[in-house]
Order: structure tokens, then sequence, then C-alpha cells
């Protein structure tokens, strides 16, 4: 999986676990597509401490998953159910797991 496509779902997991900066220049960066100068003249700070903050971000949400496995765990368990051939049962499962 592309690097930019599984931050995007690991910050879905794990954002809420991020400073509010952190969080704010990840969104800025990753959804809307501001460049780094963009972010940092929006918010009058260097480019360089947008960098900082979105690297670190970025370490962040990959330890969070070395850590907790949270989207793996999740992969895991949706590959199984799709596994399930009778449908009612299949269905059962996705309803408790929601």
């Amino acid at each position: 999986m592309e690097q930019r496509n599984l931050l995007i779902i690991l910050y879905d997991y794990y954002g809420e676990l991020l400073s509010n900066d952190n969080r704010k220049y990840f969104e800025d960066y990753y959804f809307d597509n501001l460049s780094l100068s963009e972010i940092a003249e929006n918010n009058d700070i260097s480019r360089n401490a947008v960098h900082k903050h979105i690297k670190g971000a970025e370490e962040k949400l990959m330890f969070y998953e070395e850590k907790l496995k949270l989207y793996n765990k999740d992969k895991s368990i949706k590959e199984k159910i799709s596994k399930i051939a009778d449908e009612r049962i299949k269905k059962v499962v996705q309803d408790i797991l929601e």
C-alpha cells in the first residue's frame, strides 16, 4: 500500500491521539493538499516547523500502529468475515462488530 494512503488510514484510527498542531498540519497537508509553504504562511510559522510537525505526526501514527495494531487487526477480521459462506452468519458477525 502506498505510504500516503496508509498514513491517511492510520489517521482515521489514531488521529485523536495527536497534538492539536500535529493534527491541524497533517490535515492541511494530506486532506487539503496544501504545500508546506502554504501551511507555514497560513499559520505564521516557518516551513521547517510545519515539516517537523507533519513528520512527527507521521512517526507517531506509525508508532501507534506498530504497538496497537488496530488497522492490521481490523483488516484481518474483515478478511476472515469475507470468507464466511453462510450469509446469515456473516451478517450477524458484521452487526456484532459495528
